[in-house]
């Protein structure tokens, strides 16, 4: 009997990276003991791999695929991003570096007949509505999945998947064909992967694509991610602000010289910078032209500005992968750079096929727009241009743009040159980022995200316009027409508070306690408060809120506003707590004439909640 997860596991570590197979086996062993061992072998389920940009999601992949083929599933479908490049590499990668599959690519149809199953098939596949279409009407042809389950593992799952054209009533080409390959199957697991998983979250269950389980694992040691770049109430070393960079060209290619320098005179292979402008194609051009000039400037002052500019450059590294050579041996490799035109320029955008083979050695600055997006990575990245603005930012988009996380960085050579406004943003999104794991980690069934005001978590053309909606921080929310399950225990909880105290600072735990009292129709929705609150507690256990308790209020039903003036200005002066404001009515002025604890609530400040909620589109007619 092959053991296809002990066979990869060991031509890892026979490649001399035990330390990567250890991870991959915690995620293959406990993704597969969990969620696949007990799978019924007659539904059809979906769940989500979750890990960082550039982290190595495809050795965990593959680890996951081997696992479940020990466990009896017959057929995979690998899908990549519809790029013909990447669909070769992966396609040449499965068949490196697993054995004992029947490894097919998109032309493979007769070889997968062939095979009959003998042993588990592997099938790479881009997500081309046409590729898709094909195999679609492959998988029908044979009648093998009639009786067998399928495993579909979706690279970049939120890229492309998702129904388009879910809020025009209609299914997109994409998302319509990935639906008839897993349900012409007996039964499927279909893995989403991803390391912005936001859409994903804010899927309906109804529509077929939210996740079932969710499994979120850590990068490995030398991984610089979000943490190091965008680290909690302070600026990364490595950040240079453009407002305070006199001249950010010539700034970048010194530091990119300097750090070439080191690299190729240490024995590294690559150094590469990136910069990073609009979509504008005549914008790249522009950059490019500013490099070469910036580029010639230094040619033409080698032994006098430019050494001097140099020399401090220099004096700013602290490489922790390598020694640090002298300043002469820096200086003598740089000047060869410049004088042999060693550093290339290379400009990436649809009007230009940049093959990877161009920066996977040497000297490099490549400068770009959407095609620096998922799927694409540049090794040894050690310097970062980041212009790029969008009036409408959306979180996935610009995490997978931001091509800087990876591990062949070295930490004390980094350098990315931002705006402000820009690097704030990057700082929310992480924090965000944060918020998803510790809620995965904390076994949180009901995911919530939240983002800063003016910052998207999507595009919104894959979001269903009636099940998912926005709670604003800085927002009083109370219920129309409110219950309570049991009035005596919410007398009971609120006893200790004294109306004549303004305000009492508690943990967030009494507050979910005292929501689970509180009934009330769609108009407040009590659960996505407490998913609120159980999102701040999975990120800080201890955190705390504000409330304020008012008894014997006469205040009548329907009027537009619960607070008084001075509750409403005393809950708006703590802008970054969640306030609960709890009355007690009288019910002299409706609410069925009976007394009655209504809550009132305001999340933080300046922050948009977004939740799914289940709502039928012909209940609303």
């Amino acid at each position: 009997m092959m053991h296809y997860l002990k066979t990869y596991l060991k031509t890892i570590t026979d490649r001399g990276n035990p330390k990567l197979a250890e991870s991959i086996f915690k995620t293959a062993e406990e993704v597969g003991n969990q969620y696949i061992k007990n799978f019924s072998f007659c539904s059809h389920e979906i769940g989500l791999l979750f890990g960082n940009v550039q982290s190595g999601k495809t050795g965990q992949m593959f680890g996951i695929i081997c696992k479940s083929a020990d466990l009896g599933f017959p057929v995979f479908v690998l899908l990549t991003t519809d790029n013909v490049v990447l669909q070769q590499q992966t396609l040449d990668r499965v068949k490196d570096d697993l054995t004992g599959f029947c490894v097919c690519g998109e032309n493979d149809s007769g070889l997968f007949i062939q095979s009959s199953l003998k042993e588990p098939v592997i099938i790479v596949l881009k997500k081309n509505y046409r590729v898709l279409r094909l195999w679609a009407n492959v998988f029908a042809s044979t009648g093998f999945m009639k009786g067998n389950p399928l495993f579909i593992i979706d690279d970049e799952a939120d890229a492309a998947s998702l129904n388009t054209l879910v809020n025009k009533g209609q299914q997109s080409s994409i998302n319509k064909y990935l639906d008839a390959i897993k349900n012409g199957a007996s039964s499927s697991i279909y893995l989403q992967v991803t390391g912005t998983p936001q859409a994903i979250f804010l899927q309906t269950m109804a529509s077929g694509w939210h996740p079932y389980f969710s499994y979120y694992f850590e990068p490995g040691n030398a991984y610089l991610g979000g943490d190091f770049f965008f680290p909690k109430n302070k600026t990364a070393d490595c950040i240079n602000f453009l407002e305070k960079t006199s001249r950010p060209e010539r700034q970048v290619v010194l530091h990119h010289l300097a750090v070439s320098g080191q690299v190729l005179a240490s024995g590294g292979k690559v150094c590469n910078c990136l910069l990073h402008p609009s979509v504008r194609q005549a914008v790249h051009s522009k950059y490019a032209k500013s490099i070469s000039t910036e580029l010639a400037w230094c040619l033409k002052h080698l032994n006098e500005e430019f050494r001097d500019a140099l020399k401090e450059e220099y004096d700013t590294l602290n490489p922790q992968k390598s020694s640090k050579v002298t300043f002469d041996i820096l200086f003598a490799v740089v000047k060869n750079l410049l004088e042999t035109n060693g550093v290339n320029i290379i400009i990436m955008n649809g009007r230009n096929d940049v093959n990877s083979g161009e920066y996977s050695s040497g000297s490099n600055i490549v400068v770009g727009g959407n095609t620096l997006g998922r799927g694409v990575t540049f090794p040894g990245l050690h310097t970062i241009y980041y212009t790029r603005t969008s009036k409408k930012p959306q979180a996935d988009t610009m995490w997978q743009h931001s091509r800087m996380f990876g591990y062949d960085r070295d930490p004390g050579m980094m350098r990315v040159f931002i705006d402000e406004t820009l690097y704030k943003l990057f700082a929310d999104i992480n924090a965000t980022n944060n918020s998803i794991i510790a809620q995965l980690e904390n076994g949180t069934k009901d995911i919530k995200i939240y983002y800063h005001r003016g910052l998207n978590p999507t595009r919104p053309n894959v979001l269903d316009n009636h099940n998912v909606f926005m709670l604003s921080g800085g927002t009083n929310y109370y219920p129309f027409d409110p219950d309570n399950n049991s009035i005596e225990d919410l007398d009971k909880l609120l006893a200790p508070f004294d109306d004549k105290e303004a305000c009492y600072q508690i943990s967030l735990r009494l507050m979910k306690e005292i929501f689970g009292h509180i009934i009330s129709a769609d108009d407040f929705a009590v659960s996505s408060f407490i998913s609120i609150l159980d999102t701040m507690l999975s990120e800080k256990p201890a955190a705390q809120g504000v409330l304020i308790v008012r008894r014997n209020r006469d205040v009548a039903k329907g009027t537009g506003a619960l607070l008084s003036p001075n509750d409403w200005s005393l809950g708006s002066s703590f802008s970054d707590h969640i306030v609960l404001t709890m009355y007690k009515v009288t019910g002299r002025k409706g609410w069925s004439g009976r007394e009655l604890w209504v809550p009132n609530i305001k999340l933080p400040n300046n922050m948009v909640y977004y939740d799914v909620r289940e709502f039928n589109k012909n209940d609303a007619e």
